[in-house]
């Protein structure tokens, strides 16, 4: 059997949690080491194509879409036919987007992480993304129930002259009744680095039992955080793309957010802080959009009022 305990990708925290045994099917047993590898490729003008897929339960993929305004590009969306993450479940997603391919991945809904009594659950995606290829990973929100334990680890490589977008919208209040930010333990990294050179690498470890993430320092009075990353190394207009979602932003009520630059001017990241998931959700959709118009010429399919 498979373990993590000892993976330099794993927190210590979590892997003790990983030494605790289930009493049900153990840590990627049957059914709970969901498995998905997408290979896109693209000739010349023509829409990109996945050309290579493996998949195992939980993950399921009926095809692709070919729907989207971007000329090119095709969608995948990821189905969980088990509707929930549990504990002991494993998740790990890779993506390879050859070049100069067009690729936007999702998810059919929210990932919802139930409550726990022993172990964690991980949610890992690998993204390599080669020249000229343009590569959109935007999952449903991320939601935590009670006790919950959930660890995401997100690895991004791209070319100079590719592209990368990365959204998340983290919901700490879960589906049931209980408290906000009742959860065990929330640990996210993402790393990205161009060409071998790290360009960002943002993490959050929030434990409630030993510091209230409601602090000045972490999210405040706001509830619900949205980040999106976008790695375009070679853009030039990264300055004036900063400076429109600020105002774009700063022109939303409903939230509070910021944006900054990376590191050799890889990318910008954004987050978004408010106290609804509608709220951070539709937010994060109109900096997409604005991401998109910038960088490709075209809306995100979000609908017109953007």
């Amino acid at each position: 059997m498979s373990t993590d305990t000892n993976s330099t990708l794993i927190p210590p925290a979590f892997r003790e949690y990983g030494t605790q045994k289930l009493p049900q099917s153990p840590a990627f047993g049957h059914g709970k080491n969901g498995i998905a590898e997408l290979v896109f490729s693209r000739s010349g003008k023509n829409p990109t194509r996945l050309v290579s897929d493996y998949l195992k339960v939980p993950y399921h993929l009926t095809g692709t879409l070919e729907s989207d305004p971007a000329p090119g590009l095709t969608t995948v969306c990821l189905q969980d036919p088990t509707g929930a993450v549990t504990q002991g479940d494993r998740h790990s997603l890779s993506v390879e987007a050859r070049p100069n391919a067009r690729v936007h991945v999702t998810t059919q809904s929210a990932t919802k992480v139930q409550s726990m009594k022993a172990s964690y659950a991980h949610l890992d995606a690998t993204l390599v993304v080669d020249s000229g290829a343009y590569l959109e990973y935007l999952p449903g929100p991320t939601i935590l129930n009670e006790t919950a334990r959930c660890l995401q680890t997100t690895t991004i490589e791209l070319a100079t002259d590719a592209t990368v977008i990365v959204g998340d919208v983290f919901v700490p209040n879960g589906l049931s009744d209980h408290e906000p930010f009742s959860f065990d333990h929330y640990h996210s990294r993402l790393e990205a680095t161009v060409e071998e050179s790290l360009v960002c690498a943002d993490a959050v470890d929030l434990r409630p039992g030993e510091r209230d993430p409601r602090d000045p320092a972490t999210v405040g009075e706001y509830g619900v955080v949205g980040t999106l990353y976008v790695l375009a190394p070679s853009a030039d207009t990264l300055d004036e793309l900063a400076d429109s979602i600020h105002e774009l932003l700063a022109d939303d009520s409903s939230v509070h957010g910021g944006t900054s630059l990376l590191k050799d001017d890889a990318g910008l990241t954004v987050r978004i802080l408010g106290d609804r998931n509608a709220d951070v959700s539709n937010a994060m959709d109109a900096v997409w959009n604005e991401t998109r118009k910038t960088v490709l010429g075209v809306r995100a399919p979000v609908g017109e009022s953007r």
